[in-house]
């Protein structure tokens, strides 16, 4: 099923509003271990990324209690 150009401009438009973007350069033999890593917890690349940083910041939060 293809999506509708309305559709694309709706989809545009959420990430346009809700979505930031953070660049983040690694060595590729780290993006390597990084891959494998996600891989083996069956999670993506960028799921796997979001999850250590949400695990660290709730780390760190429980530190400053």
């Amino acid at each position: 099923m293809t999506i509708t150009q309305k559709q694309k401009e709706s989809m545009y438009r959420y990430r346009d509003k809700n979505i930031k973007r953070i660049p983040l350069d690694v060595q590729k033999e780290k993006y390597d271990e990084i891959k494998a890593a996600a891989t083996a917890a069956g999670e993506s690349v960028n799921g796997y990324i979001k999850k250590a940083i949400d695990d660290r910041m709730e780390r760190e939060a429980g530190n400053n209690e």
